[in-house]
């Protein structure tokens, strides 16, 4: 069994997996427009979640979240399925697959064969597509990778079954229906809007003021966890924005994109030269990065590095903090 399906490489999985899905369905849609049209930008700091014994930051709303706004948005119908056991979501992927419609999954990583080693960690909302199926192999588009690829049936269900936070539970989607035609532009208003409207929330663990708790701790951690507890808390903060999910910097490039498309659907041009703004943001969540990381290395030469790095991140909140107000005017 093996359907039709053209693989696109992807900077984030849920993007990747929601825009080859419906290229496949007939409605030719990027990925940076599905990220923006689904609010993916999103910053939110749970102290009292521990993700890998660090506490939980996303840069990423929910595991679906993405894909089920912009349908909302633009009038797509999509059907999700969990299971109780490996054996009824097998016999529903392969019913899909007979009747070559590919469909999304929700997996864990820590068990894909594929990825390297480096990579592979307890990490459950990673997002692919199956496409076919062989006597010993399902075929897989995952939209992070270059070529299409494949697991055993054996390491499919491990990975649709992983347990811990976030367990998929053998989470299958697929659209089910796509309107001839659809209406972008409302579509991309109402995704800036929410997204907007996540980033200045007035609450202080979530968006600008979220990152700018985060910045505050990063000065405490030392102090409080002792050094190496901080360094593992760093190490985990850097992970979560560069690998897993993309996170800080690469989705504030995926967001750029966007933005430059919208400014050509729209006819604003305001939201091309705040396209060129987040390129910048981008960048120096970047630089945030390769700092933090030279701290948790211990390859840092700088005196007080965890103040320096927590007054580039203040800065970084400064810099979103009027970015996001100019874009909320921009659209009104």
């Amino acid at each position: 069994m093996e359907t039709n399906f053209t693989h696109h490489q992807s900077a984030h999985c849920e993007n990747g997996v929601a825009s080859n899905l419906l290229k496949h369905n007939g409605l030719n849609i990027s990925e940076p427009m599905v990220f923006g049209i689904g609010s993916g930008l999103f910053f939110v700091y749970l102290p009292f979640i521990k993700v890998n014994y660090a506490p939980a930051i996303s840069y990423r709303p929910l595991p679906g979240l993405i894909f089920n706004r912009l349908a909302k948005r633009l009038g797509i119908k999509i059907k999700r399925q969990k299971f109780s056991n490996e054996a009824s979501a097998t016999k529903a992927l392969d019913e899909k697959l007979k009747n070559n419609i590919p469909s999304g999954l929700q997996v864990g990583v820590y068990n894909l064969t594929y990825f390297p080693d480096e990579y592979r960690f307890h990490f459950n909302a990673h997002n692919l597509v199956v496409y076919g199926k062989t006597d010993t192999d399902y075929l897989i588009s995952d939209p992070v990778m270059e070529h299409v690829t494949t697991l055993t049936h054996q390491e499919l269900n491990k990975v649709r079954f992983a347990k811990g936070a976030f367990a998929p539970k053998g989470q299958m989607y697929y659209p089910i229906e796509i309107p001839k035609n659809v209406d972008f532009k409302s579509a991309i208003i109402k995704g800036i809007k929410t997204t907007c409207r996540d980033m200045l929330a007035p609450v202080p663990i979530v968006g600008v003021k979220g990152i700018r708790f985060v910045a505050k701790q990063i000065r405490k951690w030392p102090i409080k966890n002792g050094t190496k507890k901080a360094n593992h808390y760093l190490a985990q903060m850097v992970r979560m924005q560069e690998e897993i999910g993309t996170g800080g910097g690469g989705f504030r490039f995926i967001y750029a994109a966007f933005l430059e498309e919208a400014s050509g659907i729209l006819e604003n041009n305001e939201l091309k030269n705040l396209s060129k703004e987040m390129t910048v943001i981008g960048d120096l969540w970047r630089d945030f990065a390769v700092e933090a990381s030279r701290v948790y290395k211990n390859r840092s030469t700088k005196a007080d590095v965890y103040n320096t790095i927590a007054d580039q991140l203040l800065y970084i909140a400064d810099q979103e903090e009027a970015f996001f107000k100019k874009l909320k005017k921009a659209i009104s």
